[in-house]
C-alpha cells in the first residue's frame, strides 16, 4: 500500500496540468466575452483575453511540469549520494 502512494500522487499532478489549460482558457474566454458585451466591442476583446488565457494556461502548465520534475528528481539524487 505504501508503494502506491507515489503513483496515486503522480497521476494527481498530470491530471493537474490539464486542468490548467482548461481552466485558464474558460476564464480568458468568459472575460473576453462578458467585457465585449459591456463595452460593445463585438469579437476584440474576446479574442484577446481568450488568447490571454490561453498563454497563461501554456504558463501554468509549465511550471507545473517544472514542479514535478524537480520532486521526482530529488528522491533520485539522494540515493546516488548515498552509495
Amino acid at each position: 500500500m505504501k508503494n502506491r502512494k507515489p503513483i496515486v500522487d503522480l497521476v494527481v499532478d498530470v491530471g493537474t496540468l490539464g486542468t490548467h489549460m482548461v481552466v485558464c482558457t474558460f476564464v480568458g474566454l468568459a472575460m473576453g466575452y462578458y467585457l465585449d458585451k459591456w463595452l460593445g466591442t463585438k469579437p476584440v476583446m474576446l479574442l484577446i483575453f481568450l488568447f490571454i488565457g490561453i498563454a497563461a494556461g501554456f504558463k501554468n502548465v509549465y511550471e507545473q511540469a517544472q514542479r514535478l520534475q524537480r520532486r521526482t528528481e530529488m528522491p533520485d539524487d539522494k540515493d546516488n549520494s548515498e552509495d
